[in-house]
């Protein structure tokens, strides 16, 4: 995927400024892909074995992680999809729905999240905030 799909994709657009973030599932992490975005991103890599190591308990930091899959996971299963085509036409629907509003209270909540983890000089943040 990284090969055929998105290394061409980034051919097509000014990444020089561009970094690239991933957690440190091992499929992400494996030798020939590290390497791999290396050779794309450089120094603009934060990986678990990358130049810049991934940040524990990112995942308050990162709205994908905090929010988007599980939104989106409750409301592909809601009708609990039976065929690969019902399951794939449910994510595109609820990924299509998603409206700009909701995606600006994402960003507030993601603002504050930084400033909590500022305020407390790393700490990981409390299970939940409101």
């Amino acid at each position: 995927m990284i090969t055929n799909f998105f290394i061409p994709e980034l051919n097509n657009h000014d990444v020089q400024e561009l970094w690239f973030q991933q957690d440190g599932a091992t499929c992400h992490t494996a030798r020939a892909t590290i390497d791999l975005l290396k050779d794309t991103f450089g120094d603009r890599l934060i990986s678990r074995f990358g130049p810049v190591n991934w940040p524990p308990g990112s995942c308050d930091l990162t709205p994908l992680d905090y929010f988007l899959w599980g939104y989106v996971k409750s409301l592909v299963y809601a009708d609990k999809p039976q065929t690969l085509d019902h399951w794939e036409d449910n994510i595109r629907r609820v990924i299509a729905d998603i409206r700009p509003q909701m995606l600006e209270k994402v960003i507030e909540n993601w603002t504050s999240r930084l400033d909590y983890i500022r305020a407390n000089r790393g700490s990981p943040m409390p299970d939940i905030i409101f």
